[in-house]
């Protein structure tokens, strides 16, 4: 992509995943749009804590991947494709 900022593509995809996960949040109690919520969540189940004495540092990580989120990918690479 001749001159176009990538810096822009990630922050649209940020923002088209993020998105996407809360209309899927907002939609997974209405019988017809259920489905946009399904999807894998993977990560630790367990933070992993490291306890230094002064300073303890917790590190957990847990992502949620859905349809209404893989759309909303989609959407924002379709957007930054006309920028």
């Amino acid at each position: 992509a001749g001159g176009k900022n990538s810096w822009a593509l990630f922050l649209l995809m940020l923002a088209g995943i993020v998105l996407g996960g809360f209309i899927g949040t907002l939609t997974a109690d209405m019988p017809g749009f259920a489905w946009l919520n399904y999807g894998q969540s993977f990560g630790f189940d367990n933070p992993i804590v490291l306890n230094l004495g002064i300073l303890v540092i917790t590190f957990a990580l847990n992502i949620k991947i859905t349809i209404a989120s893989i759309i909303g990918l989609v959407i924002s690479a379709i957007i930054y494709r006309f920028l």
